[in-house]
């Protein structure tokens, strides 16, 4: 049975899509079956990793259906798929056409949980499974949410960032009473670090004394090449493989590799 995993974050710019993309490739790297479910209407996850001629490019069309046909029409999973720059790693892909889903699903019985009904349906077929949440707590995210078996969450190192950050750790506990009884924080990944500032250095302090061992050991850099290579449609690891970013990234991804080994976190 393959994890599930949510990467969620109410605040936006926090690394949260550039954490699902080159950890879902990193992990698809180490010989690993895994899925990304890019439910952002902005579809920063589907240019990240298929490029903005790739595939995900002609996503809703006849050739290819999206997360908004998954969620919406209930479309299966394996009908929503499409290959990626990375061999064993494939896309459920989102267009601007998934920022309507909300409301259209508001009054569907059951609305919460159209997503886990479809991972459930494919779960056996995948190692992991990546959702990259919208940066809000509305509908989609709740699926998300009930749909996984524990949370990512991505935090900045800067002191805004860690405002939301109780926010999340709320609405999770609302969802685990709610929706999905086995819903928990399982990762805690600290990004954009700045070592030359003392800030960064606290708010690191700060978060491994509020999460303990969920946070990775791992802490990823303020980095120009994580930064260039979505504009290129490639995980860092094919944009750029030596960059300090890419070393973090292949680092957290053997860390979640040895926590499924371990079972410890």
């Amino acid at each position: 049975m393959g994890e599930i995993i949510a990467v969620v974050n109410q605040k936006g710019g926090v690394g949260k899509t550039t954490s699902v993309v080159n950890l879902s490739a990193y992990l698809a790297m180490a010989g690993k079956r895994v899925l990304v479910v890019d439910t952002d209407p902005q579809g920063n996850a589907t240019s990240g990793l298929c490029g903005p001629d790739g595939p995900a490019a002609r996503a809703g069309s006849e050739d290819y259906a999206t997360v908004y046909e998954l969620l919406v029409n209930e479309q299966p999973v394996a009908e929503c798929t499409i290959p990626t720059m990375v061999d064993g790693l494939t896309l459920v892909p989102a267009t601007l056409d998934l920022a309507g889903a909300e409301q259209e699903l508001s009054s569907r019985i059951g609305r919460e949980t159209l997503l886990r009904h479809q991972l459930e349906a494919v779960r056996a077929d995948y190692d992991y499974i990546l959702l990259d949440a919208p940066p809000s707590l509305g509908l989609l995210t709740l699926n998300c949410l009930a749909a996984a078996d524990g949370v990512l969450l991505p935090v900045q190192c800067e002191y805004y960032a860690l405002e939301g950050v109780g926010q999340v750790v709320q609405t999770i506990d609302l969802v685990r009473k709610h929706l999905n009884p086995r819903l928990q924080i399982s990762y805690v990944a600290l990004t954009m670090f700045d070592s030359r500032a003392r800030s960064s250095k606290q708010v690191v302090e700060q978060v491994r004394s509020a999460f303990g061992p969920k946070v990775f050991e791992t802490v990823i850099p303020r980095n120009v090449r994580l930064s260039e290579a979505p504009s290129h449609g490639l995980p860092v690891a094919l944009y750029d493989k030596s960059s300090r970013g890419a070393k973090a990234y292949q680092a957290m991804a053997k860390e979640v590799l040895d926590h499924a080994k371990t079972g410890n976190r």
